[in-house]
């Protein structure tokens, strides 16, 4: 059965040695080393899945063994009911328990550490102001380099529109960093990020949210799943050779503040009707404007009064 259980896993999951060593530990409580995996592949000629350039090279998307940390970032949105992904009774479950239906997710790359959010619903108001605390966050903890975010072309971002990715990052230069989307059909690009929504339905919504009764009792569990994923978790991404987020961030010995690991997960609903909006925050404090264009709030440079 053994044998069997490592192709099936390594085929559906894409891992190899270590990582699926690990796998088949946490999922199955059965112990098999990493010299045993590789042997058994070998012998059923599973081979590793690899995305190669044009001309055949392996192209990793950044240099992770000299990247500084907190400065590429990679962010998007999970569909948690997106049917594909956990048992029919934890889809039910969720929407009959009124729990959040979407996370918003940003990892660095350097690290692999996450900063979470959850809401009920998608719009660009979200994903702005999320950006906007996530960057607001990592300069509170004297990360002072420039910060790059990428994403997709949601509508929850720039929906594929230069001039709105151009307004946005306007205002993002102010706190010395830029957005910017990936080509349309490019989702590799988006891998880290992807990888981690994988975990997530594995590790998280699959077991969590039905022990869950409320809205208090899930964001609580998501604090736990987001600090078990920065601090004690082991990756075993490129560069990252075992390490937890936290444990790969102190080896590089910076000036940034170890606290930056306490980012509070929120939920979005929550978060604005009580603090407002990041554009409420740039109207009152920078005195910048929006107004409000079918439903959606929008930049301007002109001096028109302010909607909210």
């Amino acid at each position: 059965i053994t044998p069997d259980l490592i192709v099936e896993q390594s085929k559906a999951t894409g891992y190899r040695y270590r990582l699926l060593s690990k796998f088949i530990e946490l999922k199955y409580g059965i112990k098999i080393s990493e010299n045993t995996i590789k042997a058994v592949l070998k012998r059923r000629k599973v081979r590793k899945k690899k995305i190669r350039s044009y001309n055949g090279n392996v192209r990793h998307l950044y240099d992770y063994e000299h990247l500084y940390p907190f400065t590429e970032l990679q962010m998007d949105t999970k569909h948690i009911l997106d049917k594909t992904s956990l048992p029919r009774d934890v889809y039910e479950y969720i929407q009959g328990s009124n729990l959040p239906v979407l996370e918003w997710n940003v990892i660095d790359a350097a690290t692999r550490t996450r900063f979470t959010a959850y809401s009920y619903k998608l719009s660009a108001e979200y994903g702005f102001s999320f950006i906007m605390f996530v960057l607001l966050w990592l300069r509170t903890h004297n990360v002072k380099r420039h910060i790059h975010i990428q994403l997709d072309n949601g509508s929850e971002f720039c929906n594929g529109s230069k001039k709105k990715e151009e307004e946005w990052n306007e205002i993002f230069s102010m706190l010395n960093a830029h957005i910017s989307a990936i080509p349309a059909g490019a989702k590799q690009q988006q891998a880290l990020v992807e990888n981690s929504h994988r975990k997530d339905d594995q590790y998280f919504f699959s077991i969590h949210p039905k022990r869950c009764s409320t809205i208090d009792s899930f964001m609580r569990k998501a604090q736990q799943w987001q600090d078990t994923w920065n601090t004690a978790r082991p990756s075993y991404g490129i560069c990252m050779n075992g390490l937890t987020p936290y444990e790969k961030f102190k080896r590089k010995n910076l000036f940034i503040s170890e606290h930056i690991f306490n980012f509070p997960v929120f939920l979005m609903e929550s978060f604005i009707k009580r603090n407002g909006s990041a554009m409420q925050w740039l109207h009152r404090y920078l005195g910048l404007n929006f107004y409000v264009k079918g439903g959606k709030y929008v930049y301007t440079t002109c001096q028109s009064s302010y909607q909210c």
